[in-house]
C-alpha cells in the first residue's frame, strides 16, 4: 500500500495563493504588535486555507508488473558455421537459467535471421525482430536487451541514441577472433545476353582474417559451371579483379557458378561459390517454310510463322512446276532467281527449322539438298512435314534420301472421310499436346477433319490420332535433331473456322517450338524455379509416375521432396525457401538449379564475427559488446545484475539490467481532510479559541 496526499482546491490556486499571502501579512502584523489571539488568528486562518484546498489523503493498492528483458538469437545462416551454433544455445541456456531466478522478469525469446526474412536482400535484421516483440510493452517496463549472435547484423540503427527504449542493449558475440575466410564477389554480372554469344563476368577473390581484413596475393583455381555442368577451369589471383568470359547456351536462365577450393582452416566453403544468372534472349528464330503444290490451307503455315515477332521467314513456293509447259519466259517467272544452293547447302545449318508443306518431289530440289538436311537434322536441326496426299504418291518425300530421318512410312492410301483429331493417351501427358482446348472432351469441340494419309511402321510418339485411330500427328528424335510429321492438310479447317474451328495456333506452334528446342516443350526433364519467396519442383515426364527427389539446399542440407500430379504428365512440389544461396534438386537422372535471393546476399558478404559492429548502439544505451568465450575457448557466461538509473550495465563478468517501477493499480481510497463535521468542527473550535483568548 502506498499512501498520498493530493488537493482538489474549491478556487483557482493564484487567488488561493493570494488569500495565503493576505492572510500572512495580517498574521505578521498581529504577532508584530502582539495582539493577544495572533496564535489562533493563524492558525483560524490556515484551517480557512486549508477547507479550501480540499485535501484529500489517498491510499493506492498497487502490483508491480513484471519488467520485460529480450533475448534476441541470430538464426541466420551465418551462424551455423564452426561451433557458433553450440556456442549460441549453450549461451543462451546459461541466460534463461539466471533470468529465472529473478521473480519479476519476464523474458522473451526472439528468434531472428530465419525464414522469410533472409530471402530479400536485407541480410540478418535482428533489430527489427527486437523492435516487433517489444511493441506492445511500456518503455517503462523494459529492463533490456540480449543479443546473441555474431556480430554480422545489417538492421543497426543509424543513430543510436534515439533508439525507442530507455534500457540497454548487450551483445554476446559468438565465433573466435582467429577467423579466416575466402570468399567470391561478383563486381559486374550482365543481366541478359544473346544466345550463343559470349558475355564478361568480372569477378575478384577475397580473403579476410578476423583483426586483420582483406589479404592480397595468391592464387587459386576458378571453376566455372554452366546450369551444373563445368565449363572451364582458370587461375586466378586473390585482391584482383578477373574477367570470365561466360557463353550463353539457351533461352530464359542461365545460372552460371563460380567456385573455389577451401582454404586450410577457412570458416565455411559456402561463400566459396558465386552465382551469375543471365537471362539469355534469342536472336529471331531462322524458319524456312517450302510450300509445294497449292491448296486451300497453303498460307496457315505462313500467317502463322509471320505472326510471330521472333520468327525471321524465308518462304519458298512452287508456283511453276518444272512438268507445266508454256510460253512464259524463263526470265519472267520470278523477280530474282531463288537461291536454292544458298538455302539448302551453303546456309541450311543457319535455319533453326524447315517446314515442308505438302512438298512433292518435281526435280526442283536435287537429291543431294536432301542429303544435306538428313544430315542438318541429325547434327541438330529440325524438320516438320505438314502432309497432304503428296506424301502418299510416287513423288512422297519419302522416296528421297530424307526417308532416313521420317518416322514413318506411308503405305499410299489416302483415308478420305470425316474424323475428330483426337489427343492419345500418351499425347495427354506430352508438353505439345497436353491440355489443348477443347482435347478433355469426347468428341473434342474442334471441328472434324476430312484427310488422313494412311502409314506403317511408325517411330518416335504418337500425340494425336485420327479416323480409325490411325496415327496422325508423330514425333521423334534422330541424332541431336527433331522430326515432326502431322499427316493431314486440313489444319487449315480450324484456321477459317470450320464448324467452330479449333486450336490451331496453339498446336501449329507448339509443333513448331518443340522442333526448335524450346525448354518448356520437353518430354522428360527435371525444374526448379523460385517464385513468392517459393520453391517450385516440377517433374515432365511421359511415364505415369515418378520418382521423389533430392534438394540440397545452399548450407548442404539435403531434404527428399515427394511430388504430386498436378496434370497428366507434370508432377509438381512447392517448398519454402529458408536459405539464400543455390539450391539444387535432382532424381538421379536429371538435375535442375535454381538461386533464391540476390546474387551477392549480403548474409554472405562477411561472415566473420565481430564485435565492432554493435559497440555504438551498445555504448549509447549503457551496454556491452563481449564475445562468449574467452581467449582460451572457455564459456563466460556473466551474471546478471538489477540496477536502478545508473548510466552503465555492465562490468567485469557481469551485465546490468534496469530495474523498473512500473505497476499495475488495484484499488484507490481517498480520505478528506477538511470536509464534514471534522472540518468544521476544527474551524470553529480556533475561532472559539481566537474569541476567548482575545475576550479576557
Amino acid at each position: 500500500m502506498t499512501w498520498n496526499l493530493v488537493f482538489d482546491p474549491m478556487l483557482p490556486v493564484p487567488v488561493l495563493i493570494a488569500l495565503a499571502v493576505v492572510a500572512a501579512l495580517m498574521c505578521a502584523v498581529f504577532l508584530w504588535r502582539r495582539m493577544p489571539g495572533a496564535i489562533f488568528r493563524l492558525l483560524a486562518f490556515v484551517a480557512v486555507l486549508g477547507a479550501l484546498a480540499d485535501p484529500t489523503l489517498q491510499q493506492e493498492q498497487r502490483e508491480p508488473l513484471s519488467s520485460v528483458v529480450a533475448l534476441v538469437v541470430d538464426r541466420s545462416q551465418s551462424q551455423d558455421f564452426g561451433d557458433r551454433k553450440q556456442q549460441t544455445e549453450a549461451t543462451l541456456k546459461a541466460l534463461k537459467e539466471r533470468l529465472e531466478k529473478f521473480d519479476n522478469i519476464e523474458v522473451r525469446v526472439v528468434e531472428a535471421g530465419r525464414g522469410r526474412q533472409v530471402i530479400g536482400d536485407g541480410g540478418t535484421r535482428i533489430f527489427t525482430s527486437l523492435t516487433d516483440t517489444l511493441s506492445d510493452v511500456p518503455p517503462d517496463r523494459i529492463a533490456g536487451a540480449v543479443l546473441i549472435t555474431d556480430g554480422q547484423i545489417h538492421d543497426i540503427p543509424a543513430v543510436p541514441k534515439t533508439y525507442p527504449f530507455p534500457a540497454p542493449i548487450h551483445a554476446l558475440i559468438t565465433g573466435n577472433e582467429r577467423e579466416r575466410d575466402r570468399r567470391i564477389v561478383i563486381e559486374r554480372a550482365p543481366k541478359f545476353g544473346l544466345v550463343g554469344k559470349p558475355q564478361t563476368v568480372k569477378l575478384r577473390i577475397v580473403e579476410s582474417t578476423s583483426g586483420r581484413g582483406p589479404e592480397a596475393g595468391g592464387q587459386v583455381t576458378l571453376r566455372v559451371l554452366r546450369n551444373g555442368r563445368e565449363t572451364n577451369r582458370l587461375p586466378a589471383r586473390i585482391g584482383a579483379v578477373t574477367d570470365i568470359p561466360v557463353m550463353i547456351e539457351q533461352g530464359g536462365k542461365n545460372i552460371v557458378e563460380f567456385s573455389i577450393e577451401v582454404a586450410e582452416d577457412e570458416l565455411t566453403a559456402v561463400n566459396n561459390r558465386a552465382v551469375a544468372t543471365i537471362e539469355g534472349i534469342r536472336e529471331n528464330l531462322r524458319v524456312l517454310l517450302v510450300s509445294g503444290e497449292p491448296h486451300a490451307g497453303e498460307r496457315t503455315w505462313r500467317n502463322l510463322l509471320k505472326s510471330d515477332a521472333s520468327v525471321d521467314l524465308v518462304h519458298f513456293t512452287i508456283l511453276r512446276p518444272p512438268e507445266k509447259q508454256d510460253a512464259t519466259p524463263i526470265n519472267e517467272l520470278s523477280l530474282i532467281a531463288f537461291p536454292t544452293r544458298e538455302l539448302f547447302s551453303v546456309k541450311i545449318d543457319q535455319f533453326d527449322l524447315i517446314i515442308f508443306d505438302r512438298y512433292r518431289r518435281r526435280s526442283v530440289l536435287p537429291s543431294l539438298y536432301f542429303d544435306n538436311i538428313a544430315r542438318y537434322v541429325r547434327d541438330g536441326g529440325a524438320v516438320m512435314v505438314a502432309a497432304g496426299p503428296d506424301y502418299a504418291d510416287p513423288g512422297s518425300l519419302y522416296q528421297s534420301p530424307l526417308a532416313v530421318v521420317l518416322p514413318a512410312e506411308p503405305t499410299g492410301e489416302v483415308i478420305e472421310k470425316p474424323y475428330h483429331a483426337k489427343v492419345t493417351d500418351l499425347g495427354t501427358r506430352h508438353p505439345v499436346t497436353r491440355g489443348l482446348p477443347g482435347s478433355r472432351f469426347d468428341p473434342p469441340h474442334w471441328s472434324r477433319w476430312f484427310r488422313l494419309i494412311d502409314i506403317e511402321r511408325p517411330k518416335g510418339q504418337t500425340v494425336m490420332s485420327g479416323a480409325d485411330d490411325k496415327p496422325l500427328l508423330l514425333l521423334n528424335r534422330i541424332g541431336k535433331g527433331r522430326i515432326a510429321l502431322l499427316l493431314s492438310d486440313h489444319a487449315w479447317l480450324w484456321a477459317r473456322g470450320y464448324e467452330g474451328g479449333g486450336p490451331h495456333v496453339s498446336l501449329l506452334r507448339r509443333i513448331s517450338h518443340w522442333l526448335m528446342g524450346e525448354t518448356d516443350l520437353e518430354e522428360e526433364t527435371l525444374r526448379l524455379s523460385s517464385k513468392d519467396r517459393s520453391l517450385i519442383v516440377e517433374r515432365q515426364t511421359l511415364g505415369k509416375e515418378v520418382a521423389p527427389v533430392e534438394m540440397t539446399l545452399p548450407s548442404g542440407e539435403k531434404k527428399t521432396i515427394e511430388l504430386e500430379e498436378a496434370e497428366p504428365g507434370l508432377w509438381r512440389a512447392r517448398v519454402e525457401a529458408t536459405e539464400i544461396g543455390l539450391h539444387s534438386v535432382g532424381d538421379g537422372k536429371f538435375t535442375a538449379l535454381a538461386h533464391v535471393g540476390p546474387p551477392n546476399p549480403r548474409e554472405y558478404s562477411d561472415v566473420l564475427s565481430t564485435t565492432t559492429k554493435l559497440a555504438s548502439i551498445a555504448s549509447a544505451t549503457g551496454g556491452t559488446v563481449r564475445r562468449v568465450t574467452d581467449d582460451d575457448g572457455r564459456a563466460a557466461d556473466p551474471r546478471i545484475v538489477p540496477l536502478r538509473n545508473v548510466d552503465r550495465y555492465h562490468g567485469n563478468g557481469w551485465l546490468g539490467l534496469r530495474r523498473t517501477d512500473a505497476y499495475e493499480l488495484k484499488g484507490l481510497t481517498l480520505i478528506p481532510l477538511f470536509s464534514g463535521l471534522i472540518g468544521l468542527a476544527l474551524l470553529l473550535g480556533l475561532v472559539s479559541a481566537m474569541w476567548y483568548r482575545e475576550g479576557r
